[in-house]
């Protein structure tokens, strides 16, 4: 799409009739907390001799698609939700052995005694693993306990009554052509009514977006926060393979004002998970988290473990980093927010698919006692208390200021501040007050007048590579002649504004090369939308500095087909 692409608004046609289906709750995402509430919710039903419906809309092509994590699991989640994962053959058999954590400059790196770590940021007993794997076993146990999963229909739209109550979701549209007109193949979306609907979409989900601004769901919270997470799966050379071993870094590539870190897990055959996290209140618009991700590859204490390896996994999400303070409201009439459409993730620890099992395992609770007593389309209040007072809030509220920290101090000061408040809030949490983050992400960019370029060096194609190159092992696919589900609020920002302000950061924060300023030989910049290479990650709805970029779910099955993520 470019610049001056502005499709015609075809004239209103009658649009057949949406199919109905009724349940009993109806949840948005298959991940693990929309997964672990239709799970629950069916050992409750089976428990209490009752049935219950269950539908679980995933926008992957299956379930799993869209996945990606690290991942090292707290199995807190899990224990509660199915006690016997372990013989019941969850794919979770490496647990950590070694937990390492680094600081980097460009040549050296110093390790920090695991002694002196706050107990938030260890491992000990925790399990390494793909979470997509975790999550397609997660579908298996719900299919087997009647759960109906359709996976590669997103849920497009709220559907509410004449009161305003939630009532269900409806799917998007099939066979829309680019203009916005029905095809010759065109079937209308389907309506899926539910007593109560969970939206379990992950970070920055679209309908969570709308809901959360309808109901002015973060009137009372802080502003929400982001970082970006690039991952690769390498296959690594056996004597490169340490079973077990868990690495996190801080420092080089990035600038002492920028916050981020590195990840590195060992497991499976020969298997390593490496990523970089960005955080998305970075200031120098010249900044790339793709190319920080592929410099940080090189530095002496990482390159050597992917020597003679083989990359053979490539992906990238938002991260919801806000923490305690910028959980909104999580209920609304008619249904509820899960796992990291409400903001669980706990940053210094970088996990958050615990919480979100736990966040679906509290919502089941409420939604089927609500449906047990013959109820509706209302507030769901004992899911709230039970995050706001239950293992959620004590993961989350002794790591609160963390986030605001690094954010005022920088790496170096705001680590060491992060750390003391850690120790405070474990040994005297009176002490410690809730900071606050100021500025949200999309805020924090400085003038590229004001901003030194940076220069990236060159992909060699065996350690380090482009992005084009990076995009196939994603599996990302999009119908062609399908509408762009990346809308420009107003289509002449891009070059008109955020071009001279901040030279268009778009085409830097992006991790897939979806956003591209093309120059003709007149010398005439145009922006261009690869919406095909959108690999679902949301960057650009949260870090475009004029908000004037919207993601919306695409057809049925579009995006990343993760393997082993």
């Amino acid at each position: 799409m470019e610049l001056n692409e502005v499709a015609e608004v075809p004239e209103e046609e009658a649009l057949p009739e949406r199919e109905t289906m009724e349940f009993d709750v109806v949840i948005v995402g298959g991940g693990p907390a929309g997964l672990s509430a239709a799970i629950r919710l069916k050992q409750l039903a089976e428990k209490a001799g009752k049935e219950i419906s269950v539908v679980v809309l995933e926008k992957g092509s299956e379930i799993g698609a869209h996945i990606l994590s690290g991942v090292v699991i707290d199995p807190i989640g899990l224990n509660a939700l199915i006690p016997d994962w372990k013989e019941q053959g969850a794919p979770l058999e490496q647990q950590v052995t070694k937990d390492v954590f680094l600081r980097l400059t460009e040549t050296k790196s110093s390790g920090f005694p695991h002694h002196l770590l706050p107990p938030a940021m260890r491992n000990d007993g925790f399990y390494i693993g793909s979470l997509g794997a975790v999550v397609k076993w997660l579908g298996e146990q719900a299919e087997a306990l009647g759960v109906e999963i359709y996976p590669g229909f997103p849920a497009a739209e709220v559907l509410y009554d004449d009161d305003g109550k939630v009532i269900g979701v409806a799917t998007g549209d099939l066979g829309v052509g680019r203009d916005g007109k029905p095809k010759d193949d065109f079937v209308r979306g389907m309506a899926l009514l539910g007593k109560y609907t969970l939206i379990a979409e992950g970070a920055r989900g679209s309908l969570a977006k709308q809901l959360i601004g309808k109901f002015k769901l973060d009137a009372n919270s802080d502003v929400q926060k982001y970082g970006i997470g690039l991952k690769e799966l390498w296959q690594v050379k056996p004597e490169h393979h340490k079973p077990g071993l868990v690495q996190h870094t801080l420092g080089w590539p990035l600038d002492d004002k920028t916050g981020g870190g590195s990840f590195m897990y060992h497991y499976g055959d020969n298997l390593v998970a490496v990523g970089f996290v960005v955080h998305l209140n970075y200031q120098n618009p010249y900044l790339s988290p793709f190319h920080e991700f592929q410099r940080f590859k090189t530095h002496p204490a990482i390159a050597s473990i992917f020597e003679g390896g083989k990359r053979i996994g490539y992906g990238a999400r938002a991260i919801v980093e806000g923490g305690w303070q910028s959980i909104p409201k999580l209920t609304f009439s008619g249904g509820a927010l899960l796992g990291c459409s409400a903001g669980f993730v706990n940053v210094p620890r970088v996990k958050g698919s615990h919480n979100a099992v736990l966040s679906g395992i509290a919502a089941a609770d409420a939604a089927f006692a609500a449906v047990d007593a013959g109820r509706a389309g209302d507030e769901l209040t004992a899911y709230e208390a039970s995050v706001r007072t239950g293992p959620i809030a004590k993961d989350l509220k002794p790591i609160r200021n963390v986030k605001p920290l690094l954010s005022r101090y920088g790496t170096t000061i705001g680590s060491f501040l992060a750390g003391i408040d850690m120790w405070l809030n474990k040994l005297v949490p009176a002490l410690s007050p809730t900071l606050s983050h100021g500025k949200p992400d999309f805020a924090t960019l400085k003038l590229a007048k004001d901003c030194k370029p940076i220069a990236y060096p060159k992909p060699d194609g065996k350690l380090t590579f482009d992005i084009l190159s990076s995009l196939p092992l994603s599996g990302t696919n999009h119908e062609e002649d399908q509408p762009v589900h990346l809308k420009l609020a107003d289509p002449s920002i891009p070059i008109g504004k955020n071009l001279p302000l901040y030279a268009e950061p778009a085409q830097r924060y992006c991790p897939a090369a979806v956003y591209e300023v093309v120059t003709s030989a007149e010398g005439e910049a145009r922006f261009q939308i690869n919406a095909q290479n959108c690999i679902h990650c949301k960057t650009c709805d949260i870090k475009d500095p004029a908000q004037n970029i919207n993601w919306e779910t695409p057809e049925g099955g579009g995006g990343p087909t993760y393997a082993g993520m």
